[in-house]
């Protein structure tokens, strides 16, 4: 039986550390991100209005890339869905940083390329694990991790980003409709560093899982 996993959450949510907890427990393929080899990441934390399409444009091709592997290998976990990035786009364009018709053209190539053709297998994931963080708890683990770019101490506003960000995926969460999905409390379970959380999470999934028949 084949069993696509994706988590999604903001920036700092643990979904790749959830990713590697999952994929050792189920004994299947991890996907990531790969934020530390993308060349635009940097270039639109200076300048969003310039590179936001060419980011999501790069991430797009990117898990594309990932999606059609994982429908290879027939499970897997990936730590970031390819339906939230468009909340990233939406959101620099409602703020007036992104252009709006380069948002169509996105959300538009984004539509075709999830479409289901006959003779072809789904893209769509078995199951979206959505981790559910505070600003506090965001703030605190883009900081523990260290990335230059994403700090507050090398751009202030990016609290405000970030906080913006938040207020985002609550919304999106109770749209998305492409899969069955289930919410992780990533403040009250700190599953990276506490080692009952952990399990109590690995547990939840996995009766979730039991009840979609994805899971013996």
């Amino acid at each position: 039986m084949m069993t696509v996993i994706v988590l999604s959450g903001p920036i700092g949510a643990g979904k790749s550390s959830l990713t590697s907890l999952l994929a050792e427990h189920l004994g299947t393929q991890a996907f990531y991100e790969g934020v530390d080899n993308n060349p635009i990441l940097p270039l639109y934390y200076k300048d969003m209005a310039h590179y936001t399409f060419l980011l999501n444009t790069y991430l797009l091709n990117h898990r594309l890339a990932q999606i059609n592997q994982a429908i290879r290998d027939h499970n897997s976990v990936s730590d970031r869905s390819i339906y939230e990035d468009a909340l990233f786009f939406k959101m620099n364009v409602d703020s007036g940083i992104a252009d709006p018709t380069e948002f169509k053209i996105y959300d538009s190539l984004l539509e075709n390329m999830m479409e289901q053709a006959p003779g072809n297998p789904s893209k769509k994931p078995d199951l979206l694990i959505y981790i559910h963080v505070s600003l506090d708890t965001m703030l605190h683990r883009i900081q523990k991790r260290g990335r230059i770019f994403e700090q507050l101490s090398t751009d202030p506003g990016l609290k405000d980003y970030y906080a913006r960000l938040l207020s985002y995926y609550e919304p999106w969460y109770e749209k998305y409709n492409a899969s069955p999905k289930m919410m992780i409390d990533g403040d009250k379970y700190d599953f990276v560093a506490d080692e009952e959380a952990r399990k109590e999470v690995i547990s939840t999934i996995d009766q979730k899982l039991t009840d979609l028949g994805n899971l013996n």
